[in-house]
């Protein structure tokens, strides 16, 4: 008998996440799942929900939530002889990780990508040992992705990390940063570095589109001491789809980077608050299966 744990985040999706469970054990019971249901209700839940599914030898995991409940999810894969499945019903405000695997970002629609036959063997991201599904960003614009409250992203969506960025570009300073990467270093003052697994960050699915979900490589930007001028036509390249040719942009690719300061900054993992800086990043190629969309 097949086994299932479905994980849900019952605040996600302006709390209406309960009302998706139903559907999901009716479909799963459906394809002969045997389905546990497991509420978080804290930090960590999901995680340890994840571990208890691995260990007990679940066929499949299907997170309900957003890009939080999905990172805390797959942090449940470490370390695991036995890694389910992995089903995503996407319920947040940005949905990068279902963005870069063309999951409907439909809760319906998502729902019913739980029939399909075919599965995808995803990139996971490593920080500090620590996995990520999607994007690290440090520097004074990460800080203020953080910072960015529940009521704007329900708001303004993908606009309010655009809008609480412009206004920490023009109020503080960028930071100085040293980051490694195979034989090169680079140093000097950046308001932001990015390393991406997937085409989607922030909901901007421009922003890196030579990244695939399975091509083993970080993709890193690191933007320069920019001004609001060319802040300006960095957002119009970024919106073309070709950010790493600006002028003020250091674009490479990597498997393993480090990014230190002598000042103390902090950093915003998939979306939520990570640990500060010195961090060490490195990638697991594809390292989770996911069930995705027939026709991808």
């Amino acid at each position: 008998m097949k086994k299932a744990m479905i994980i849900v985040n019952p605040s996600s999706g302006k709390e209406e996440s309960l009302q998706h469970v139903r559907s999901v054990e009716e479909i799963l019971r459906d394809q002969g799942y045997v389905v546990t249901v497991k509420e978080t209700a804290k930090e960590l839940d999901a995680t340890r929900f994840c571990v208890n599914a691995c260990e007990e030898a679940c066929d499949l995991v299907v997170s309900i939530g957003g890009d939080g409940t999905l990172h805390e999810t797959i942090n449940g894969f470490i370390d695991q002889d036995h890694r389910p499945r992995l089903g995503v019903i996407p319920l947040g405000t940005v949905n990068d990780f279902a963005r870069a695997l063309q999951i409907p970002l439909s809760p319906e629609l998502a729902i019913r990508t739980l029939t399909s036959a075919r599965v995808k063997n995803v990139d996971m991201g490593l920080l500090n040992g620590r996995m990520f599904a999607n994007v690290v960003a440090t520097g004074s614009l990460a800080e203020s992705l953080s910072a960015v409250s529940s009521d704007d992203k329900s708001m303004f969506g993908t606009f309010a990390y655009f809008k609480e960025g412009m206004k920490e570009l023009i109020s503080h300073p960028a930071h100085s940063l040293i980051v490694r990467y195979d034989d090169n270093i680079w140093e000097g003052k950046s308001p932001l570095f990015l390393a991406t697994l997937t085409n989607s960050v922030g909901g901007f699915e421009k922003l890196a589109p030579d990244a695939a979900v399975d091509d083993g490589l970080l993709h890193c930007f690191i933007f320069k001491n920019l001004n609001i001028l060319n802040t300006v036509t960095a957002s119009i390249s970024l919106f073309l789809g070709n950010l790493k040719d600006h002028s003020d942009i250091v674009y490479f690719t990597a498997k393993h980077v480090s990014v230190s300061s002598a000042e103390p900054v902090s950093t915003n993992v998939d979306g939520e608050e990570g640990p500060s800086l010195p961090i060490e990043l490195g990638i697991l190629p594809r390292h989770i299966e996911v069930i995705v969309p027939e026709e991808v």
